[in-house]
C-alpha cells in the first residue's frame, strides 16, 4: 500500500467516529447574533482532548466582544509539532464555528445532527463545522500513517466569520498568537478557491421631520427621501454589470439592501428611516474608491429632497482576497489529490463570497479555501433551511486534506 492508500484506509476505518464528532459539534448552537460562542469552543476542546489534542483557549476580552455586538468568543489553536522546533513548514487549517440563526422552514432539527439519505443535516454542517471534522481527522490520519518528522500543523477553530473575522483570525494574528507559512480554510470539495470578493456594509440613516398625517406639509417625509436614495443605489446595479472581473468564478460587483426600518405609526409622517446595504467588490476594485462613490450617490440623491439629512456609518470593510505566489504548492496538491479522490478535475477559481481568510492573506500568509461540501452554496443550503453536507463529500475531502498535508510536510 502507498502512504496515500494507507491514509485513505485510516480515514475509512475511522469515518463513523468523524461523523459522530461532527454531530456533537452541530448539537451545540452558535447562532450569531447573539453570538454566545464560548460554550461551543469549550465543547470542541473537550472533544479534541479525547483524541489527544490539547486546544489552547484564547478568549477575546469581554469588553471587546460587547463593543463588537456579540456575547462571547473563545478562539482555539491546536499545535501539532513534528520533529525539531523550527524545522519544516507550519500549515494552518482554519474553520469557523459561528453561524447565522437557523430561521424558518426546516424539515430536520437544525441542531439535531440527523442523517437522512446519506446527508447530515443541521446548521453549520456545510459551513463550516464540517471542516472542524475534516481538518481534525485529516491531521489524525497524517499522524497515524505518514508520521511526519518535521513541520507543524495548527488547527485554528475561530468564532467570528459572520461579523467579519476581526475577533477570529484577525485577533489571533494581531496578537502574535500564530504566523503559519501556509493555510487552508474551510470550503467546498469541488473547487479550490484562490480569490474572493470584498464587502462593504453601511448603515444609512435618513432624517426628516415627524408630523401628523392630517397635516403632512408640516413635516418632512424621511421615507420619500429614503426612496429616492434607494432608487439611486439600485440604479447602480445596472451599471455594475458592465464592470467585470478577470477572476474565474467572480462576475461583477453588486449591491443589496438587506434591512430597512422607520416611521412610528400609520398616521404619522415618518421622521427617520434606517437601512443597511451590502456592496460586494470584485478583486480588481479599490475599496476606498468604492466607498467614496457610494457616499456620493447617497449624498446626491438626498440633496433632491428639501430638508432631508443623512448619516452614513460604515459597518464593515472586508477586503477582497487575491492569490499570493506562495499558494501554488497548496493549489497543486489539492488539485492532484482532489482529481484522484473525486474522479474529476478540481478547478482553481474565485468565489463571490467574502471570508475571514482574507485576513491571513493580508498578513502575508498564502492560503486557499478548500474543505467538505457540495459544488455550490445553493446546494449546501448554507444560511437557509435544511443545511446539509453529503457524508461522502466529507469523507473524500478529509482524504484530500490528509494527502495534501502529507505532501507539504514530507
Amino acid at each position: 500500500m502507498t502512504d496515500y492508500a494507507r491514509l485513505d484506509a485510516w480515514i475509512d476505518a475511522h469515518f463513523d467516529d468523524e461523523v459522530k464528532f461532527l454531530q456533537k459539534l452541530v448539537r451545540v448552537p452558535t447562532d450569531t447574533p447573539p453570538g454566545n460562542n464560548a460554550p461551543h469552543a469549550d465543547r470542541t476542546a473537550e472533544l479534541l482532548k479525547d483524541f489527544g489534542f490539547e486546544a489552547e483557549k484564547h478568549p477575546v476580552p469581554a469588553q471587546e466582544v460587547a463593543d463588537y455586538g456579540l456575547e462571547s468568543i473563545t478562539n482555539l489553536i491546536v499545535r501539532r509539532h513534528y520533529g525539531a522546533a523550527g524545522e519544516g513548514l507550519t500549515v494552518a487549517l482554519n474553520a469557523h464555528g459561528d453561524v447565522v440563526p437557523p430561521g424558518e422552514g426546516w424539515t430536520h432539527d437544525p441542531y439535531g445532527g440527523e442523517i437522512d439519505d446519506g446527508s447530515l443535516y443541521g446548521r453549520a454542517t456545510a459551513v463550516s463545522k464540517s471542516d472542524f471534522a475534516s481538518f481534525t481527522f485529516a491531521t489524525r490520519a497524517l499522524e497515524a500513517v505518514a508520521r511526519p518528522t518535521k513541520g507543524t500543523v495548527e488547527l485554528h477553530f475561530t468564532y467570528d466569520e459572520e461579523f467579519g473575522g476581526l475577533l477570529g483570525p484577525g485577533w489571533l494574528l494581531k496578537n502574535g498568537l500564530t504566523k503559519p507559512d501556509l493555510m487552508i480554510a474551510a470550503g467546498f470539495s469541488y473547487e479550490v478557491v484562490t480569490a474572493h470578493n470584498g464587502c462593504l456594509q453601511m448603515e444609512v440613516t435618513v432624517h426628516g421631520k415627524m408630523a401628523h398625517a392630517a397635516i403632512p406639509d408640516t413635516g418632512i417625509d424621511a421615507l420619500q427621501g429614503a426612496t429616492k436614495i434607494l432608487n439611486a443605489l439600485y440604479a447602480q446595479n445596472a451599471l455594475y454589470k458592465k464592470v467585470t472581473s478577470k477572476v474565474e468564478g467572480i462576475a461583477h460587483p453588486y449591491l443589496n439592501v438587506g434591512r430597512i426600518e422607520g416611521g412610528t405609526n400609520t398616521n404619522v409622517v415618518p421622521g427617520k428611516v434606517v437601512f443597511k446595504l451590502d456592496r460586494r467588490m470584485i478583486p480588481e476594485e479599490n475599496p476606498v474608491e468604492v466607498e467614496a462613490a457610494i457616499r456620493k450617490v447617497i449624498a446626491d440623491a438626498a440633496a433632491e429632497s428639501t430638508g432631508i439629512t443623512v448619516d452614513i456609518k460604515r459597518l464593515l470593510l472586508a477586503n477582497s482576497m487575491r492569490p499570493l505566489p506562495g499558494s501554488k504548492p497548496l493549489v497543486d496538491a489539492i488539485q492532484k489529490h482532489g482529481a484522484t479522490i473525486f474522479g474529476e478535475p478540481i478547478k482553481a477559481m474565485g468565489t463571490p463570497l467574502y471570508t475571514d481568510v482574507r485576513l491571513y492573506a493580508e498578513a502575508g500568509i498564502p492560503g486557499v479555501i478548500y474543505g467538505a461540501g457540495p459544488r455550490t452554496v445553493l446546494e449546501s443550503h448554507a444560511k437557509r433551511n435544511d443545511e446539509r453536507v453529503l457524508l461522502e463529500d466529507l469523507r473524500r475531502a478529509t482524504k484530500v486534506i490528509a494527502r495534501t498535508l502529507a505532501d507539504l510536510l514530507a
